[in-house]
């Protein structure tokens, strides 16, 4: 079976405007990347911490989150106090231990959202200055899309080689 060539290699993605592509592009690599290799692990590789490193189970709940938030500013709103209790919740996760069936849940949802969210941004509103956060750090609406996506294929990319060493070990 061969593997099917990466997203940007795939062409336009309806209904998102042609500068918004190479974001939509990375977001869905993102999915397609992660999703695969960590539906079977267990709460101890899920949870592993090898060398003190963030969790892939963190990440996988960091990343959302992050795209949510991210978003959220690219929109021109602020973070809502359910944004806020999910940004704390992030900073607890290696305690908590969230099971993985809802960290994948949630990470897919998060997908999608992002890239309907992205379907609805017009090339009018690219250039907007939005405010990033409690020191309102200036930034763009296509700043804030960008940022997101390169941010969440970090946290992809920390993913795929966290779920090689602790598979690994």
């Amino acid at each position: 079976m061969t593997r099917p060539a990466e997203v940007w290699l795939r062409g336009p993605i309806d209904g998102i405007h042609p500068l918004l592509q190479p974001a939509a592009h990375a977001i869905l690599q993102v999915g397609e990347d992660v999703l695969p290799i960590v539906s079977d692990l267990t709460p101890d590789l899920l949870w592993a911490r090898p060398a003190g490193a963030a969790a892939i189970g963190f990440h996988l709940l960091h990343l959302p989150g992050s795209l949510d938030r991210l978003l959220t500013y690219a929109r021109g709103a602020a973070l809502t106090p359910e944004q806020l209790n999910e940004l704390a919740a992030e900073r607890t996760a290696h305690e908590d231990r969230p099971e993985l069936s809802r960290l994948l849940a949630r990470f897919a949802t998060g997908i999608a959202a992002s890239l309907d969210y992205i379907r609805s941004v017009s090339e009018a509103s690219l250039l907007i200055p939005r405010e990033v956060g409690r020191k309102r750090l200036p930034s763009t609406t296509l700043g804030l899309i960008f940022h997101a996506a390169e941010h969440s294929s970090r946290h992809a990319g920390q993913i795929v080689t966290l779920n090689i060493v602790v598979r690994a070990d």
